[in-house]
Order: C-alpha cells, then structure tokens, then sequence
C-alpha cells in the first residue's frame, strides 16, 4: 500500500457536504483506504479572486492504485460531483490535487507530483501540518514552510472533519 495525499477544495453550493460526499465516493473505490481527514479550512480564492471562499482539506489514504490509476478516480469523483473546468482557478463544486503519493516522483502531461505548488499554498500546508507534522518536503518540515508563507491568519478553521454537517 502507498499512502498519499489528496487536497480537497470546494466554493460552490454546500462546500462542506461536497468536501464530505468527494471523500465518501473516494473510500468507496476498490484498492483505496481513508487514514484520516484533517479539519476544514475557510480560505479565499487564489488566481482567480473574484468568486466565493474556499473550503479545504486534505485526506491521507493508502492505497494500491498506481498515481496515475488514482488520478483516474479523482477525476471520476469530481465529475460525479458536477466539476466544471470552464475557467483556471475558477469556481467549482469539488477539486482534488493529488499532492503526494507515497515517495514518487512523476512528471507525465497528466500528472506532476509532489503537486508542483503544494510549498507555495498555506491552504494545503496547514492542514497538511495537521495530519502529518512530520513530514518533509526537500528537506523542510512542513513548520518551516508555514514560516516561509508568512501571515498565515487568512486560512481560517473552519469545521473539525469529525463535526456533524450542520453543527
């Protein structure tokens, strides 16, 4: 089994319940496994800014897909949960980012991972801290990224992954 981790993000309609319903339909995939979830955070748009804020979370699973087998079943999800790509960093029902998979390098037209941005984003970074303190990327812990993004105050808690929807 392979552990990854996949960036979850959602401003459209009822961001939480996509968020929820992404990870449910992934678990339901033969060959993959939920570790554990982070919370969600509430965070605005990058690239595109003029559309609504932002939901996010990452999911740990492991898994016997190859990358590329994975990314296949992401994209299923998503477009099960009506993902439209009309426009670059615009607004959408479900994302889902493969941002590492087990130790792998992979740079195909399709697919780059350790996701090419992933040091760049607190979005992913703090609730990847959350699930995973330990863990580094190019020699830096995931702490050190955080202090290398600077003010980390506009991704905002917004939901524990164990809260009931609603509460």
């Amino acid at each position: 089994m392979t552990r990854c981790y996949i960036g979850l993000g959602s401003n459209m309609g009822d961001r939480e319940r996509y968020l929820r319903e992404a990870v449910a339909r992934l678990a339901a995939v033969d060959g993959i496994q939920i570790s554990r979830v982070s919370s969600m955070y509430e965070t605005e748009p990058v690239g595109f800014t003029d559309q609504p804020p932002f939901l996010n979370a990452v999911a740990v699973i492991e898994t016997i897909l190859s990358a590329e087998q994975l990314l296949s079943a992401c994209m299923k999800v998503e477009r099960s949960l009506l993902r439209v790509r009309d426009v670059r960093w615009g607004p959408r029902t479900i994302d889902m980012d493969i941002l590492l998979y087990g130790n792998s390098h992979i740079c195909s037209p399709e697919l780059t991972v350790p996701h090419p941005r992933l040091h760049e984003r607190l979005f992913v970074i703090i609730p990847l801290l959350e699930v995973e303190p330990m863990l580094t990327l190019n020699g830096k812990t995931l702490e050190q990224y955080r202090e290398l993004l600077g003010d980390d105050r506009a991704v905002h808690f917004y939901k524990s992954w164990h809260a009931q929807q609603g509460e």
